[in-house]
Parts: C-alpha cells; structure tokens; sequence
C-alpha cells in the first residue's frame, strides 16, 4: 500500500507518521508546496520520499489531500482528472478538510466521483506545519465521512480501514449537515478566540502584564487564537451563511450576559451560568 499525502503539516504529518508505524502504508510519498517546510518534512522523516504533485498521484494507492480548504476544492478534481486519464478505476482520493460542502460540489458530476470520500478527521492543536506532526494524534477522536452515498462502497472502505488504524470513531452524514454542525462546535470557537487576543491585545498594551496575570483559563480559552489564518481564512469564507449565523446567535448570548451585568441582575446572571451548565451532561 503506498499513500500519498499532499501537505505534511499538522493533519497530513501525523497521518503519515501513524499510518507507516501501524503497518497500514507500506510506503509513503508526500508533497509539500513550501521549500522550508519540504526541507523539514524530509528531515523529519514524515514520508519516504518527498514527490512532486504527478508522481504523487500516478503512484498511490490512496491519496490523502490535507491542504486548505481553498486549494482542496480546485485539487480534488484535477486528481480525479489524472485517476480517469489513466484509467485508474481502483485509486482513491480523500480530503481531510473542515469543511464539506463545496469540496463535494466541485467533484460531485465528475465522472470518477466515486473513487473520492471527503472526510474530516476531528483532531487537531493550534499549531501548523511539519514541526506539528505528532503520534498518536487521532486516537479515540470522531471522524466524519460525508456524503457517503455518492463514493464507491470499495473507495468508503479503504477510507475507515485507514481512520481504523488511526483509532477513530466513524460518523456519517451529507456534507450541508457538516458545515452546520462544525460551525457551531468547532469554527464559532475560533473566531472567539481570536475575538478575546484581540480585544486583550487591544486594552493590555504591556504584554509583560498579559504574560504575569494570564491563568491557566485564559490560555486555554485564546489558545485557538495561534492558529495559522492560511488555513483558517478559506474555512470561514467557505462556510460563511452557518457561521454568520452562529455569530449573531453568540452575540445574541453576549448582550444578555452586558445587560444583566449593566443592570445588576444577578438573577440574570445566575441563570444564564446555570443554563450554560448543563454542557457538563455531554463534553466531560
């Protein structure tokens, strides 16, 4: 089994790092677009071989796209393009991106659909690049495979006996229903993140204070605020009409929350933290 994994950063890197330790590749070929970053993936040992694009393609089995979102959309097709040129019929093509819709649309009449799975393995650190690849970093995390129905049922099992070595949980569902959950459990935390560094950053002037007074909540909570905006941007342009929504929902919450405190109704104050409490049932 030799796979393919086009961007050896943080996703790809550790893919490639567990899928070759576990047994499951035989060999692996990456492909990584930054000079420096190649440099780092090649010395780091993330593939056997760093590869250019075509020979990457023409000579795996399964070929893992783990770039941006933006980039995915337009590659997807083009390594179908090369499966049906070739006469590929048994090659597979899977994306790992965070968001589902669009990537699905841009291959969805292509005459090789079948030989693509888009999934989103759901793990990940702020963090980015070959220098983030890690072991271990999908264990006992959930996986999505959506719009299952449109890939072949031989392409849909290559793809969880790949997650299954990576011990993953398998979920399923249309790629429309993605976008709309992770903008509310995964993307909304992001822009928050990144919403409080700013506003900190903003009133904070002495990054000494910042360094001195931040606790161990305050760290977790911006920590989403280091992640790299090349992948980011695309994520949140692509899944704009959710997002927004999930925003005015957050700001809707926010100004409950001003008012109160405005007003002095610890009442209100209470009551919202006791609501918000009842996440405790279900993210332990």
């Amino acid at each position: 089994m030799t796979i393919g994994v086009i961007g050896l950063g943080l996703i790809g890197g550790s893919m490639a790092i567990d899928l070759r330790r576990r047994g499951f590749a035989d060999r692996v070929l990456g492909v990584e677009g930054d000079p420096v970053a190649a440099e780092a993936a090649a010395r780091m040992g993330l593939a056997d071989e760093i590869v250019g694009f075509d020979r990457c393609v023409a000579e795996s089995d399964i070929v893992v796209v783990a770039v941006p979102v933006g980039t995915a959309v337009r590659m997807v097709p083009e390594i179908l393009d090369a499966f049906r040129d070739s006469g590929a019929a048994d090659k597979v093509v899977m994306d790992v991106c965070s968001t589902k819709e669009k990537i699905c649309l841009a291959a969805k009449y292509h005459p090789c659909r079948k030989q693509f799975v888009s999934s989103h393995p759901m793990a990940g650190t702020e963090y980015s690049g070959p220098w983030a690849a890690m072991p271990n970093l999908f264990d006992g995390r959930a996986c999505i495979i959506a719009d299952a129905s449109e890939s072949s049922p031989a392409a849909v099992k290559k793809v969880e006996d790949l997650y299954g070595v990576l011990n993953m949980r398998m979920l399923y569902m249309d790629s429309s229903s993605h976008d709309v959950h992770t903008a509310y459990v995964s993307h909304i935390s992001h822009i928050t993140s990144v919403a409080l560094a700013l506003t900190v950053l903003d009133k904070e002037k002495d990054e000494k204070h910042i360094f001195d007074l931040a606790s161990g909540g305050f760290s977790s909570t911006v920590r989403l605020a280091k992640s790299n905006p090349d992948m980011w941007v695309p994520i949140l342009t692509q899944n704009r009409e959710n997002i927004l929504h999930v925003v005015d929902t957050y700001i809707q919450k926010m100004n409950l929350f001003r008012e109160a405190i405005d007003s002095f109704d610890e009442e209100t104050v209470r009551s919202l933290i006791e609501e918000a409490n009842k996440i405790k049932k279900i993210i332990r």
